[in-house]
């Protein structure tokens, strides 16, 4: 009885009990999640509306450049 009392074989113990458990855990959680869209929040929602706005001015400015060097 003194032997296990013995603390090297007290970490072995513990050890292998955590071991187990992790390998158990690994071996068993096999979970596929899907993608979800994710929420914003209306701050969020007005930046990207101004992104989108300033892109759709830059795309239009580009238009009437080139338009502008095709005419000359």
């Amino acid at each position: 009885m003194e032997w296990l009392m013995n603390p090297w074989v007290i970490i072995v113990i513990v050890l292998s009990v955590v071991i187990g458990n992790l390998a158990a855990l690994k071996a068993t959680a096999n979970m596929k999640f899907k993608h979800t869209k994710k929420t914003t929040t209306p701050q969020e929602n007005e930046k990207e509306e101004t992104k989108q706005k300033i892109h759709t001015k830059q795309e239009t400015d580009d238009v009437q450049s080139d338009e502008k060097k095709d005419a000359q």
